[in-house]
């Protein structure tokens, strides 16, 4: 009764901090004394938010985190959250960007320690992208809790893959708190071709799938994908009140180059850029809503890169570029798409003059894409049409090897 009494007297504390902070920064999320909150504020609650579901678990283990700035529940990080309920945290594992999401794309990241919770921080980005034996070792159970959206080359479903991968191998469980996708409504793009398997994409799923990150896992293993014959024990625990229908603005960047609902919601088509010549405003103040070269003859939007946090050495820096501005484009059109925009890409490569050095010679494109068929449809001036009905019968075949995966309605 005592432990029950003190974990409601915590997370009653936990939210008047909370909207404390919010009030101060001119915010009013707390009702007045006596009135009402609205349904709607109790449609959504992530998985992290539901303490009474998987807090009994955590008790008397020794825990270690995968976490970053966006892993928070009622808008406090995980880790501080868990620690002042008395939870043995014994470290924090990190995935590329780093604890703070600060970390340029591709940057190694390395190891350190948390200032607050006075933990060790072992990043899983860096000399390693599994979490080390050793370390496992000394766990009683992992607890994974980052923030996809929904992307295939979106790399935290690679740290995912070691994460549990490293769980079969050592016999620690994994607890995995769920959170809402995104780009749930989008399952469209090239499924990949396991040649072109990298970190930036290890599995046969299309570019854009449809699922949560809890659902993905489920995956995984269920389609014997990790590199061992071991099976690790995962149990996730799901979001309340959400379906692939619900609408999910995140209240945190997930990344230091998604900071806004419009980026994320357009990450999938203008990523593969990322493997052409072309900038995506990286650098600027709209990364993921633009996209230019410099000398381009088409569009009436100019942009120059500069160095920023998250975008240190910005491709294009400090050049005039020229293209499309997308930061107008309403949000609700683009929730309720479900595939991609490739257009842009097309639109690009035919009015981007050096058609020989559109693409990067290191074949960045491909990994992107997971296949080298579609820069070879590009290059042969295939339409959008005859691209799309090129995916069809994969993305058929996904939609069924996908459904004893899913979770929500």
């Amino acid at each position: 009764m005592k432990q029950i009494v003190v974990y409601f007297f915590a997370i009653f504390s936990l939210f008047a901090l909370n909207c404390a902070h919010r009030q101060s920064a001119g915010e009013s999320i707390c009702p007045p004394q006596g009135g009402r909150r609205k349904a709607d504020d109790f449609r959504i609650q992530l998985g992290a938010e539901r303490f009474s579901e998987y807090l009994p678990l955590l008790e008397g283990k020794r825990v270690g985190l995968v976490v970053n700035q966006a892993s928070r529940a009622h808008d406090v990080l995980l880790p501080d959250t868990l620690q002042s309920l008395g939870v043995d945290l014994r470290c924090i594992f990190v995935p590329e960007h780093g604890f703070r999401a600060t970390a340029d794309a591709g940057a190694y990241v390395e190891d350190g320690r948390d200032e607050h919770t006075g933990l060790p921080i072992i990043s899983l980005y860096g000399k390693t992208k599994e979490p080390p034996r050793e370390w496992m070792d000394s766990l009683d159970v992992l607890l994974f809790d980052l923030q996809d959206v929904g992307v295939r080359f979106y790399t935290y479903l690679s740290t995912l893959h070691y994460c549990l991968e490293a769980c079969a191998k050592s016999g620690t469980p994994m607890l995995l708190l769920d959170r809402p996708n995104p780009n749930i409504r989008k399952l469209d793009g090239p499924v990949l071709d396991t040649a072109f398997s990298s970190f930036v994409g290890m599995h046969p799923v299309p570019l854009v799938y449809g699922m949560t990150i809890g659902e993905y896992a489920q995956m995984i293993i269920g389609e014997g994908w990790l590199k061992t014959d071991a099976v690790p024990d995962l149990k996730i625990i799901p979001c309340a009140h959400y379906t692939r229908d619900s609408v999910w603005v995140l209240p945190r960047r997930p990344s230091p180059n998604l900071p806004t609902e419009r980026s994320i919601l357009l990450y999938p088509s203008l990523a593969l850029f990322e493997g052409t010549v072309f900038s995506v405003g990286r650098g600027t103040s709209q990364p993921f809503e633009c996209f230019g070269v410099p000398g381009f003859p088409a569009g009436n939007f100019t942009f120059k890169p500069e160095p920023k946090e998250g975008a240190r050495h910005p491709k294009h820096e400090g050049v005039l570029c020229r293209g499309m501005d997308l930061s107008e484009l309403p949000i609700e059109e683009l929730r309720q798409e479900d595939t991609i925009r490739l257009e842009y890409l097309l639109f690009a490569w035919k009015h981007y003059e050096e058609h020989g050095a559109f693409f990067l010679p290191n074949h960045f494109f491909d990994l992107l894409a997971g296949t080298d068929a579609l820069r070879k449809q590009v290059l042969s001036g295939a339409s959008v049409e005859d691209i799309r009905a090129s995916w069809e019968e994969d993305l058929e075949a996904f939609r069924q090897m996908r459904k004893p995966y899913l979770i929500y309605d």
